[in-house]
Formats: structure tokens, C-alpha cells, sequence
């Protein structure tokens, strides 16, 4: 995890190896990243979730997005039971490499409360209200 390779990178125009950049990730403590999913055609942020670098990879690898389970320890396929599943369309790397953005096409709700995204309470002053979704 060298910060400095992003840094170090930031102005170039190369390509780079895959496999290399994701070693190069800023993985937690946990060995975890925070992933935003984004739905590619209306651009709504669906969702927050991690990855740790086996759900990276089977990710890229089948194209269908996998996540880390915090609670439940364990890796899962968003959707694997509910249906409502993730296709990656594309995946991008922020400039500190803390962070990734997944282009996805969502079927279905993406979230577990059935809502279509995860954020859908907004402040309003010195109170929370639910958006119409």
C-alpha cells in the first residue's frame, strides 16, 4: 500500500498492469475497501459496500459485483438472494487509490430495504426526512 504510486502517477497517460495497481490499493486494516456502485445510465449512487481483493477480483473476473459481508464475514453476490443483482459495467479508481466507483447496471432494487438505492433519507435543517424514491 505506497501512496506514493498514485501520487506518482496522478499526471501520466500510461497504461498500468491491472494486477499491480490493485496491490497498490489503500486496503484497510481489515484488508478492505469502500466501493460506491453507481448506476451507469441514470448515475444514481446506489449504494456503499466494501471489497476485499477476492471480491475485486471475481468481480472483474465474471462481471456480476461481489462484496465483503462485514457482518456476516464472508464474501456474497449482490442479489445471490434476492435477485436484485449487480452487472459491472465499468470500475474506476479514485486519484489516492482509497477508494472505487462501479459503473453497474442494477436489476431490481439495490437496496435491502427494498428502496432502488441505499440513500434515501436527506437532512433538512435540524431534521431527517425520507426522499420520495
Amino acid at each position: 500500500m505506497d501512496h506514493l504510486f498514485w501520487k506518482g502517477i496522478e499526471n501520466s497517460t500510461q497504461s498500468y498492469v491491472l494486477e499491480e495497481a490493485i496491490q497498490q490499493l489503500q486496503w484497510n486494516s481489515d484488508g478492505l475497501i469502500p466501493v460506491i456502485a453507481q448506476d451507469k445510465h441514470s448515475k444514481v449512487v446506489l449504494m456503499m459496500a466494501w471489497m476485499n481483493q477476492d471480491a475485486l477480483h471475481k468481480t472483474l473476473r465474471t462481471g456480476q459485483v461481489y462484496y465483503w459481508s462485514r457482518s456476516r464475514q464472508k464474501l456474497w453476490q449482490k442479489g445471490e438472494s434476492s435477485g436484485h443483482t449487480q452487472h459491472l459495467i465499468d470500475c474506476q479508481i479514485d486519484c489516492d487509490g482509497d477508494t472505487l466507483l462501479l459503473q453497474v447496471e442494477q436489476k431490481g432494487p439495490a437496496c435491502h430495504t427494498l428502496q432502488p438505492h441505499c440513500f434515501f433519507w436527506t437532512v433538512d435543517g435540524q431534521r431527517i426526512k425520507k426522499l420520495n424514491t
